[in-house]
């Protein structure tokens, strides 16, 4: 329930990489828990008219508890990026 901005994390190395930004593993400077960081870049987000599947997806995992699925841990944004900073899952993609 605090606000929570770049600065609380610590970022590592990039787990995937997609249309509209990539996924780095990051750990919260507070607890040192682990999260996955979904980046997606704003500019990119503009000119290929993704802002809305951005919100849905922000939705959707703020609502969905589940083990099979990663759960929004907390959302903000920078000037350049929106992240969406989720639980981390071993595993990977589901296409592998």
């Amino acid at each position: 329930n605090q606000a929570v901005n770049a600065d609380a994390f610590v970022e590592f190395r990039v787990l995937g990489k997609g249309g509209f930004g990539e996924v780095c593993a990051c750990q919260r400077r507070a607890t040192g828990k682990m999260y996955a960081n979904k980046r997606l870049n704003k500019k990119r987000l503009k000119k290929r008219k993704g802002y809305e599947a951005a919100l849905v997806e922000k939705r959707i995992l703020a609502r969905v508890h589940s083990r099979f699925i990663v759960s929004l841990a907390c959302a903000f944004q920078t000037k350049t990026d929106l992240c969406l900073v989720m639980t981390i899952m071993n595993g990977g993609d589901l296409r592998y």
